[in-house]
């Protein structure tokens, strides 16, 4: 951010559309702004406040971080979480079936499918989306959002298409995991022990295999989340949506290095914390890898 070309003291001097200012305005701004001392002083003094619980103030906007990055936390993750159960619920049966009919027609498709689903950037599926919904459907992005808290229905329509969008890329990543692992599980010993018992296929596959192969397909929970927060950058710019992947373009575009700095933190603390609670729950489940 600080290599590129860019100063967010000019963009302030010149955010009213009037860029006749001085070298003496332009150096008492990015005296006020803090961002005239070395780099290292800068950073140093990040970490200290971080530390201390203190965000620092957006640069651009003059206020606390905290009153840019908290109304719009909740949007993002509303849209991380529903795309991540959307995929789930599309991407299991679809990879359970596939692995139950291996090498058969449908198993060919399903598989060209996924793949496609994987190739395709996830900007373009976006992009296409709202050419969709607004050609065939007469919807558009709605300017504002209601809170999922005051007007739930409403809510849910404005961010269920953003999820959707989401959950079209991840799920074919779901689906080929949920398959590879049906497939391995399908050849274990105790399934053949099950069959040969005279069990149904139904109780085989939803007692047996599946309650198995769910391992895998939960452990990249995790991962999924870093996923669909990178991907919702795009689609929240796309489908017009006041979130945090939003505010970090914007933040970009206005040079804002603290602002983006939030953003970039909250990603990260929200996957690390989601990786630590999947790899807990992971040995909470399956007593295999519990340690001692």
């Amino acid at each position: 951010m600080r290599v590129i070309p860019g100063d967010p003291a000019i963009q302030l001097l010149a955010a009213g559309g009037d860029a006749s200012y001085t070298e003496e305005d332009l150096a008492k701004k990015r005296n006020d702004l803090g961002i005239d001392r070395p780099l290292v002083v800068q950073y140093v003094d990040w970490i200290w406040g971080m530390l201390r619980g203190d965000m620092g103030k957006a640069l651009y906007y003059q206020r606390p971080l905290s009153e840019e990055l908290s109304p719009r936390i909740p949007i993002t993750f509303e849209i991380a979480i529903l795309a991540m159960i959307i995929s789930i619920v599309l991407a299991v049966p679809l990879g359970i079936v596939s692995a139950i009919t291996q090498d058969s027609l449908f198993d060919y498709i399903g598989r060209g499918f996924t793949i496609f689903g994987i190739s395709v950037p996830i900007f373009v599926t976006g992009i296409v989306a709202i050419y969709i919904l607004a050609r065939v459907f007469n919807w558009l992005p709605p300017f504002g959002y209601a809170k999922l808290w005051e007007a739930p229905w409403e809510n849910l329509q404005q961010i269920f298409f953003p999820a959707l969008t989401l959950a079209i890329f991840q799920m074919n990543f779901t689906a080929r995991v949920t398959r590879s692992a049906m497939l391995e599980v399908l050849r274990e010993d105790y399934i053949r022990t099950a069959k040969s018992k005279g069990l149904h296929e139904r109780v085989v596959l939803g007692r047996h295999a599946l309650k198995n192969a769910l391992l895998p397909i939960f452990g990249v929970a995790g991962w999924s989340l870093a996923i669909l927060l990178g991907g919702s950058v795009i689609i929240e710019q796309i489908f017009v949506v006041p979130g945090l992947g939003r505010l970090l373009i914007e933040s970009i575009g206005q040079r804002d290095y603290n602002l983006v700095q939030g953003v970039v933190i909250v990603f990260s603390v929200a996957v690390l914390t989601v990786n630590l609670l999947v790899d807990l729950a992971l040995a909470w489940i399956d007593p295999r890898i519990r340690y001692a």
